[in-house]
């Protein structure tokens, strides 16, 4: 059996679904972000099912953001289970404050070269900081690679990586039963934003030099090759089981096709950053979502230059003209 504990966090999307798997060895994948509230919730909801944090014998993390991986050092100590996430993660995670650091030049760097105005970067700089105590890191006993197989007694997971969200997504799927742990790679009831980040191995004394990633392509790749799975039931890192998977990505794939329309449109002025792109979308950003949504822009202008349907101009700042 999996059973779903819903813990709770201190974001917008509200409480992080881990799932306790009944099995040989017994899992908890994703822990809830590091507080004493969702600690005392996931011992509770671990209660019900008539287990302890120290019972555990694996943990097993989907990706990188904090209010999955938050508890896993503390669930880890306590219980002694393995430690279980992509390869490339387990370094990231072995330098957690280092690279979450790294994270927040870079997001900085790209605010300022898009069109963000110097304050309003600072700002927002500032208060990511304060989130900060949400996470730790955590070391890793097995790292996965794409493909692996991760057996239990009942069941064996294949490893699939699924980078979009974040630079470390994966998801787990059961082939048995048609089960797919999912991570925030398909939620139902909100689009998983594609969030422009440091790649996971980018020396950390030469972050100026790192070329901007470019997530939603990587996602909507990512989507596609998850919609050809065989999948009965998504269990997502948020919200409800998705148990028709094909319809829910055929619906985000035509979501961003239009937003990518809607921006191709309003480059037919003159061109503009990708900060007056989100300002013509959404009107006055909140601080708190500006490098959300300048992510977002940021994607779908890279889908219609990949089409060749816009330019790149380089300047003081980037901005974006019709083709």
């Amino acid at each position: 059996m999996t059973h779903v504990i819903r813990v709770p966090t201190p974001f917008a999307v509200g409480r992080v679904n881990c799932y306790l798997v009944d099995d040989d060895p017994l899992t908890l994948v994703d822990c809830g972000p590091n507080s004493g509230t969702s600690l005392t919730e996931l011992e509770a909801g671990l209660a019900v099912h008539g287990r302890r944090v120290e019972d555990l014998e694996r943990i097993v993390l989907t990706h990188q953001h904090i209010d999955h991986i938050g508890l896993a050092a503390i669930v880890a100590a306590r219980s002694g289970a393995e430690v279980c996430a992509l390869d490339g993660l387990a370094p990231w995670l072995g330098q957690f404050r280092e690279r979450m650091d790294a994270d927040d030049r870079f997001a900085e760097r790209i605010m300022l070269r898009h069109g963000v105005p110097h304050g309003v970067a600072i700002a927002l700089r500032a208060l990511i900081k304060t989130f900060r105590g949400w996470g730790a890191g955590v070391r890793v006993d097995r790292p996965l690679a794409d493909g692996d197989e991760l057996p239990f007694a009942g069941r064996t997971w294949r490893v699939l990586y699924r980078p979009g969200h974040s630079q470390s997504d994966t998801v787990f799927f059961d082939a048995g039963s048609g089960e797919l742990l999912g991570g925030d790679h398909l939620i139902r009831h909100i689009s998983s934003n594609a969030l422009v980040s440091l790649p996971l191995d980018a020396p950390l004394d030469a972050i100026d030099a790192v070329d901007r990633p470019k997530p939603l392509l990587a996602y909507l790749a990512s989507l596609r090759a998850t919609r050809e799975l065989d999948v009965t039931t998504v269990l997502p890192g948020h919200g409800e089981p998705i148990d028709d998977h094909r319809a829910l990505i055929d619906d985000r794939l035509a979501g961003h096709e239009r937003r990518a329309r809607k921006l191709a449109g309003l480059l037919g002025e003159r061109p503009k950053t990708a900060f007056e792109l989100a300002t013509d979308l959404w009107g006055n950003v909140a601080v708190t979502q500006t490098y959300l949504t300048i992510s977002e822009v940021l994607g779908h202008l890279d889908l219609l230059l990949e089409r060749g349907e816009i330019a790149e101009l380089d300047g003081d700042v980037t901005r974006f003209a019709a083709a």
